[in-house]
C-alpha cells in the first residue's frame, strides 16, 4: 500500500488543510475597498481603509499640451523604449513639478521601478501623492515603497491620522492592517516601536494586542508575543483570532495544541479554530484524530470541498480506502458542478487512480488518469498510464501513450521523464536492448542529464556493455562529484564481476562517506569485502545493511556469506525470506543455482 500510494505525503495533506479558509475575526477586511491597480513591480501594501469622508476626485491641473511639453513626453518615452531610464525619469519628474500633473509623476515612478531604482521611485510617488492626495492608488504605492526604504518614520503621522479618523468599528481592523504593512519593513525593531506608539491610544482594543503579538513574534520575542496574545484573549475570551494567535506564538507545539483543544471545549462551534486544530493533528501525524475533527467540520457543512478533500487524503493515509473514495468522488462532483471553481482536481484524480490500482482495478485506474489535463502532474500521469498498460501486457499501447505525451512536453525535464518512463517499461518487460537504445538516444539529446546517464548505465549493465556503463557513471561523477549513487554503482559492478577489487572498494568507501547510513551502499561494501575474501568484515557490513533495510537482495548477499562461512541454516532462512518477498528475484535465482542449493 505504501508503494502504491506514495503520492500521499504529509505535505500534500497540509496543503489540503491550508486551502481551508483562515480566520479573519468577523471578516475584518470585508469592509475595505476593492484593491486598486498598483504600479508595475511594486509589492502590494496592506490596504488601508479610506477615512470616513466623502470620496473626492483629485482635479487635474489646467495645463495646455504645449509643443515643449509634448516634445518632453515623446523624448522620455522613446528614450525609455531604447533602454534608458535616468533621462526619461528626470524629464518627466521635472515636468510633473512644473505642471503639477500627477500623471507625469506616476509615469516617472513607473520608469524608476522598471529600472529597479526604488529610491527614485519613492521620490516620484511622494510627488504623485502630493499632487493627488485622494488617490488610493498613489497612497498604496507610497506605503509599499516606504517599506522598502531604510527610514519608515515618515509614514507614522499618516498612519496615526488614519487611525484617528477611522470610525469605531474600523479601528480594530485598521490596526491589524497596519501591523501587516509594518511587518514588511526592513528595520523590524523600528517597525515594532512605531506600532507600539500607534496602538498606545487604543490599548483597550483586542486588535492592538494581537498586532503587537504578531509583531513581537516576527521579532522573535516569544515572551512579549505570548503576553500580548494572552491580553487579547482576556479582552475577548471567545475570539478565534486571539486563541489562534496565542497558539502560533507559543513555542511548545504540545502546549499550543492543548490551548486550542481547551478552547474548543468551551466554544465547540469555533470552526476556524477546529480547522487549525485538525491541521495541527496532521502535522503531528495523528491522522485518525485529525479525521475525527474534519468529520465534525463536515457535519456542519457537508459540501465543503476543502474538508472533503482533506478527509479523502487522511483516509487514504490510514488505509480506509472505501471512505476515501467516497469523499474524493463527492469532492470531484462539487468541482464539476461549480463552473467558476478554479481548484485543480489533479490530486484527487491521482488518489482515486491509486485506490483503484490497489484493488487491481486497472481499467478504473486508467479511467481516472485519463481525466487529468495538462499541468504540473500531467506528464507523470501519462507515465503512470503507460506503466499500467504495460502491467496488463499492452507494451505497445504503453509506448504509444508516452509518444503522444511527447507532443505535450513543454520543457526538457518533461521530455527526459518520458524517455526514462518508456525505458523503464521496456526494462520491466525484459526488453533490455530496446531500453538501452532509447536511453542512448536520450543521452545524445541531453548529454548532461544525470538521470538519463544513470539509467543508461544500468541498461548497459543489463546487456553486458560494461565499458558503456562505466563511461556513463564516470561522466556522472564528473558532472556531480558528490554523486554517491554513481560511485556505488560503479564500485558494486566491479565487485560483482570480481575485477579491480581494490578500486571497487575505494569507490564504495567514497560513496559511503557521502551517505554513511545508506543500506544499499553498505551492502556493496560488504559484497566487496566478500569478494576480497574478508568474510568476517563482509558479514559485519551485510548484517548492518540488512538491519538498516531488510531488502531481499541484501538478504541474498548476506545468505551467501553465511553459507560459505558454515552458517548454512541461517543462510537458508534468509534466502527463504527473500523468496517470500520477491519470488522472481534474479539475484536469488542465480545465487541458488551457482551454489547448487535447494530451499
Amino acid at each position: 500500500m505504501k508503494k502504491t500510494l506514495a503520492i500521499v505525503t504529509l505535505s500534500v495533506m497540509l496543503s489540503a488543510c491550508a486551502s481551508l479558509r483562515q480566520p479573519s475575526e468577523n471578516d475584518a477586511d470585508a469592509s475595505l475597498p476593492s484593491p486598486k491597480p498598483t504600479l508595475e513591480k511594486v509589492p502590494p501594501a496592506a490596504k488601508l481603509p479610506a477615512a470616513p469622508v466623502a470620496v473626492v476626485e483629485d482635479p487635474l491641473p489646467a495645463v495646455d499640451l504645449s509643443a515643449d511639453l509634448f516634445y518632453d513626453i515623446m523624448r522620455a518615452e522613446i528614450g525609455f523604449q531604447r533602454g534608458q531610464w535616468q533621462g526619461p525619469y528626470t524629464i518627466l519628474l521635472s515636468d510633473a513639478q512644473q505642471t503639477r500633473d500627477p500623471r507625469l509623476a506616476r509615469r516617472a515612478a513607473e520608469i524608476a521601478l522598471a529600472a529597479r531604482r526604488p529610491a527614485e521611485a519613492l521620490s516620484a510617488v511622494r510627488l504623485w501623492s502630493e499632487l493627488a492626495p485622494h488617490s488610493d492608488e498613489a497612497l498604496q504605492n507610497y506605503l509599499s515603497l516606504v517599506m522598502l526604504s531604510d527610514n519608515i518614520s515618515e509614514i507614522q503621522p499618516l498612519l496615526a491620522q488614519r487611525l484617528a479618523q477611522a470610525s469605531p468599528e474600523t479601528v480594530g481592523p485598521l490596526i491589524l492592517q497596519i501591523q501587516r504593512l509594518l511587518n514588511r519593513a526592513r528595520d523590524k525593531t523600528a517597525a515594532f516601536t512605531m506600532l507600539e506608539q500607534l496602538t498606545s491610544p487604543y490599548s483597550t482594543l483586542m486588535e492592538s494586542h494581537l498586532a503587537l503579538a504578531q509583531s513581537a513574534f516576527t521579532n522573535r520575542d516569544s515572551v512579549r508575543a505570548q503576553a500580548e496574545a494572552n491580553q487579547a484573549l482576556s479582552i475577548k475570551p471567545d475570539s478565534e483570532l486571539a486563541i489562534l494567535t496565542l497558539a502560533q506564538v507559543t513555542p511548545d507545539p504540545d502546549r499550543a495544541m492543548k490551548l486550542v483543544a481547551d478552547f474548543l471545549k468551551k466554544y465547540p462551534d469555533a470552526r476556524e479554530v477546529r480547522i487549525a486544530y485538525a491541521r495541527g493533528l496532521v502535522e503531528q501525524k495523528q491522522f485518525e484524530a485529525a479525521s475525527d475533527q474534519f468529520l465534525k467540520l463536515l457535519k456542519d457543512n457537508p459540501d465543503d470541498q476543502a474538508t472533503l478533500f482533506a478527509l479523502g487524503i487522511l483516509n487514504v493515509q490510514t488505509n480506509h480506502l472505501g471512505p476515501a473514495e467516497t469523499y474524493l468522488k463527492h469532492y470531484l462532483e462539487l468541482l464539476a458542478a461549480d463552473q467558476e471553481d478554479e481548484h485543480d482536481p489533479t490530486q484527487a484524480l491521482l488518489l482515486l487512480s491509486q485506490i483503484a490500482e490497489e484493488r487491481n482495478d486497472i481499467p478504473g485506474a486508467l479511467k481516472w488518469l485519463e481525466q487529468i489535463e495538462p499541468g504540473d502532474a500531467y506528464i507523470s500521469a501519462q507515465i503512470r498510464r503507460g506503466q499500467l498498460l504495460a502491467k496488463r501486457g499492452d507494451i505497445n499501447g504503453a509506448r504509444k501513450v508516452l509518444e503522444q505525451a511527447q507532443a505535450d512536453a513543454s520543457n526538457d525535464h518533461d521530455q527526459q521523464q518520458l524517455i526514462l518512463g518508456e525505458a523503464q517499461i521496456l526494462r520491466d518487460a525484459g526488453r533490455n536492448q530496446e531500453a538501452a537504445d532509447i536511453l542512448e538516444a536520450g543521452v545524445k539529446s541531453f548529454p548532461d542529464s544525470v538521470d538519463l546517464l544513470y539509467d543508461y548505465a544500468m541498461a548497459a549493465d543489463k546487456i553486458g556493455s560494461y565499458s558503456t556503463m562505466e563511461g556513463a557513471l564516470r561522466k556522472i561523477i564528473q558532472i556531480v562529484p558528490n554523486s554517491q549513487h554513481a560511485y556505488n554503482a560503479l564500485g558494486y559492478s566491479l565487485a560483482d564481476r570480481n575485477i579491480r577489487l581494490p578500486e571497487a572498494l575505494t569507490l564504495i568507501q567514497k560513496a559511503l562517506e557521502l551517505a554513511p547510513n545508506d543500506p544499499f551502499i553498505t551492502d556493496s561494501l560488504g559484497w566487496a569485502q566478500y569478494r576480497l575474501g574478508n568474510f568476517a568484515e563482509a558479514e559485519k557490513q551485510l548484517r548492518r545493511a540488512y538491519g538498516l533495510k531488510a531488502d531481499p537482495e541484501i538478504g541474498v548477499h548476506l545468505g551467501e556469506v553465511l553459507w560459505v562461512s558454515g552458517k548454512q541454516t541461517e543462510a537458508k532462512q534468509l534466502w527463504r525470506d527473500a523468496q517470500a518477498k520477491d519470488p522472481q528475484n534474479d539475484v536469488l535465482k542465480s545465487t541458488l543455482t551457482r551454489l547448487n542449493v535447494k530451499l
